[in-house]
């Protein structure tokens, strides 16, 4: 799917609560959101995460773009219960862990975020979930995928008897497209300029964004820049 089917794709709901990291992806989610729904709000959450510099970038975006935002503290428990280079200031972001997953994988971190998320749509009386989860250039990270979305959603729904949606509009993009469709969602700027995706947090500026020029998402996000540039 290109990003332009994403952008003019009908929406199901009139309310959405967006999961939002200030990255790259969940910011393209935010911008794709504010085109296609009545009301917008954010969900950001403080897990212990090394680069936790991405959370001042999400708080200058939401207020950029006048969303409200509500940021949740998990870091004691995420602290105590898991394990993850991204929790870790010296652990190596780029190895491979003993199970065959990238060091940076956070175990059940998106589905404690869905839950998270969808409890609080219940209380504010929103409809739609918006994450930016990707399949196609989901580097490895087994809660990104198309199935687990599907099977959350499904469980979710059924332990609160909701209808609540979640949707995940660069499911199908590669990082090209998802640049893409920051474009056509009138912020191809405030991702470039703005986010943060860099696993080390570093705040060098490139031509297609922050960051260390060397984590895998930085390697990630600067080819599918160049991509992009020739679209």
């Amino acid at each position: 799917m290109k990003a332009v089917e994403v952008l003019s794709a009908p929406v199901k709901g009139s309310k959405a609560l967006v999961i939002f990291s200030g990255g790259q992806d969940s910011t393209t989610c935010l911008l794709w959101a504010l085109k296609k729904f009545k009301e917008v709000q954010a969900i950001s959450f403080n897990y212990g995460q090394r680069h936790l510099i991405e959370l001042d970038r999400a708080a200058e975006i939401c207020a950029d773009l006048n969303v409200k935002q509500t940021v949740v503290d998990l870091s004691e428990q995420f602290g105590r219960l898991n394990e993850s280079a991204l929790l870790s200031a010296s652990e190596d972001v780029d190895a491979t862990t003993h199970r065959g997953l990238p060091a940076s994988f956070v175990p059940n971190r998106n589905l404690i975020f869905l839950v998270y998320a969808h409890t609080f749509a219940q209380k504010i009386g929103f409809d739609t979930l918006v994450t930016g989860v990707c399949e196609t250039d989901y580097s490895g990270y087994p809660d990104c995928r198309f199935d687990f979305i599907q099977s959350a959603q499904k469980t979710m729904n059924m332990a609160s008897e909701v209808d609540i949606l979640i949707e995940t509009p660069i499911m199908w993009l590669d990082k090209a497209e998802t640049f893409k469709l920051a474009e056509l969602s009138g912020g191809l700027e405030v991702v470039i300029k703005k986010t943060l995706t860099c696993y080390n947090g570093d705040l060098t500026m490139n031509d297609y964004g922050a960051g260390c020029g060397h984590c895998n998402a930085c390697l990630l996000r600067e080819k599918g820049y160049r991509e992009f540039l020739l679209l």
